[in-house]
């Protein structure tokens, strides 16, 4: 598993990073995406309507299937608190994992406890 500080590095050296307020919807159900984040600080929420399926914390990645299959947001990103993400768009995830192997594992692994966690199974 890549390491926490790996990761962390990762998203701090990101190109592109966001601040986002208490609240602040990042994206919503049925958005169009291309890119995928990683939380440096603070906590977002992935929600389907008011129902919350997963909190995102540091070192945390979600909207991974934007990159992958370039489908339609499939949940809200709502930050809970001040927040900071790193914004990984196509090129940079595909040099990511050519230079991380490992960062491709942490993001299925991510995937699966989404999946995991929408079926029922968590």
């Amino acid at each position: 598993m890549i390491s926490h500080v790996t990761i962390r590095g990762v998203f701090k050296n990101a190109r592109t990073t966001r601040t986002l307020s208490p609240d602040e919807v990042l994206f919503s159900e049925g958005d169009a995406g291309d890119s995928m984040y990683g939380v440096i600080s603070g906590a977002v929420e992935l929600r389907r309507g008011e129902r919350v399926l997963q909190r995102i914390g540091p070192d945390g990645t979600f909207g991974e299937l934007a990159i992958i299959d370039a489908s339609p947001r499939s949940l809200t990103a709502i930050a809970v608190e001040p927040t900071e993400i790193a914004v990984i768009n196509n090129r940079e995830f595909l040099f990511l994992v050519h230079e991380t192997p490992t960062f491709a594992i942490d993001v299925m692994r991510s995937l699966s406890r989404l999946i995991h966690e929408l079926s029922g199974d968590a």
